[in-house]
């Protein structure tokens, strides 16, 4: 989505009777004249031109850095399984906008969602939204609508000032704070725990997923007496192997329960896997451990560490800044085959560190493809390259315009043992999902 300018947002022709989904996203684009606008005042006036009440339902807000779209899809599938009818909400998609909005597990249609985009039009009568407070209105409206029980938030950007935050949580969870956006939330953890720890409300439970949580977000939740969880403290992540490593999963203990949580190396971060967990067993302690393990054992996320192929393995991950390379370079590390190498694809947007990205990286890498994303903010491979010049020097990573032809000419050279890894944005994961018939 770019960001449009004044002229283009007063010239917007509302979507008439019969309007496509993709007409109606195009519309959204248009109606205000920045892609990113943080701030609550517009939205709760929409919010409450919508609804004469606040919504019936319990709200859980997912907040952080990296790892919340784990944490939502973990919780809304165990609060499914313990019979609840679920809302879960996320940002940003992959291949289609219906992502976004699911209910019960499932896609909402075009129709429905083009239904509550007339309604939140209807409503904001000369309130400009963004793009992504109009969805997350419209995604409201179709919870609501659907009567569903439980509504599982995805903060957008931030938290304090994000569109989701229009609505007090009954349980909220922060997954990480780490560096990121720092032209909207601050350069360092503090700062930005700050901003993230803008979901908590007075009295609530919380769960700080990670480990060494920022002195701001631990300030916010004693100042509002908020019943703050994070391991270490009050619940212990404990690797299962006898070595130490991750290989065999990990075990989740939480005193207050006295019993053990297996959590399976899915490949999802295990700090959102717990939060959830954790979540789930304040909000349904009736739900049986036995059904949180084999729901765990069998979930999958599309786009984080995703198999897209076997022989050669291809795995493709939308981590997107140093700290999300971290971990996927850890988890690269242990999978790694004897003899094998690591190949990575990488394409990124030009407002992320790419830099701090391939220096983490760079511990696991054998071999760079530098891929060109032709979309809003996306750097070319000549600007990535050349961006990188300082941080890849031996081998020299080769360029592509596209995903397509890395992946290509990847799949051919590679051996059976090596691994490819397809990272660095939404749009990278996106393209290879769909050159590999995703």
């Amino acid at each position: 989505m770019s960001p449009q300018n004044d002229s283009s947002a007063r010239h917007s022709v509302v979507p008439g009777a019969g309007a496509s989904l993709e007409q109606w996203l195009g519309y959204l684009e248009s109606i205000h004249p920045s892609e990113i606008d943080l701030g609550l005042d517009r939205v709760l006036l929409v919010l409450r031109r919508l609804f004469r009440r606040s919504p019936s339902a319990r709200i859980i807000t997912v907040g952080g850095t990296n790892g919340k779209g784990s944490a939502v899809t973990a919780l809304e599938q165990l609060l499914i399984r313990a019979g609840r009818s679920t809302g879960a909400y996320t940002s940003p998609h992959l291949q289609h906008y219906n992502e976004r909005v699911r209910i019960n597990g499932s896609n909402v249609t075009d129709e429905l969602l083009v239904r509550a985009f007339e309604r939140v039009e209807a409503a904001r009568g000369t309130t400009t939204l963004t793009y992504f407070e109009f969805g997350t209105l419209a995604a409201f409206v179709l919870f609501e609508e659907a009567g569903v029980e439980d509504w599982v938030l995805e903060v957008g950007l931030g938290g304090r000032l994000d569109a989701v935050n229009v609505l007090d949580p009954d349980l909220a969870i922060i997954t990480s704070v780490d560096i990121d956006h720092v032209s909207f939330l601050g350069d360092n953890r503090e700062s930005i725990g700050f901003e993230k720890a803008g979901i908590l409300r007075p009295g609530i439970s919380a769960i700080y997923a990670d480990i060494d949580p920022p002195k701001s977000v631990l300030q916010q939740a004693s100042a509002q007496k908020v019943r703050l969880e994070h391991p270490g403290e009050t619940y212990q992540l404990v690797a299962s192997d006898r070595d130490g490593n991750a290989t065999g999963g990990f075990i989740l203990r939480q005193a207050r329960y006295g019993d053990d949580v297996r959590l399976p190396d899915t490949g999802l971060p295990v700090h959102s896997l717990a939060a959830a967990v954790v979540a789930i067993r304040q909000l349904e302690p009736a739900l049986e451990l036995s059904a949180i393990e084999q729901l765990l054992a069998g979930l999958t996320l599309a786009g984080r560490y995703e198999t897209l192929n076997a022989l050669p393995e291809v795995v493709a991950d939308v981590g997107h800044n140093p700290h999300a390379a971290a971990w996927l370079a850890a988890r690269l590390g242990r999978q790694r085959k004897p003899g094998g190498h690591v190949i990575a694809v990488y394409g990124a947007l030009a407002d992320k560190d790419v830099e701090g990205v391939a220096r983490a990286m760079s511990l696991v890498v054998d071999q760079w493809h530098l891929v060109g994303l032709e979309v809003p903010r996306g750097l070319s491979s000549e600007e990535l390259a050349a961006r990188l010049v300082e941080v890849i020097q031996e081998p020299l990573p080769k360029r592509w315009s596209s995903v397509w032809e890395a992946l290509k000419f990847t799949l051919a050279q590679a051996s059976q043992d090596d691994l490819i890894i397809v990272f660095g944005s939404f749009y990278t994961v996106a393209a290879a999902r769909d050159a590999l018939g995703k």
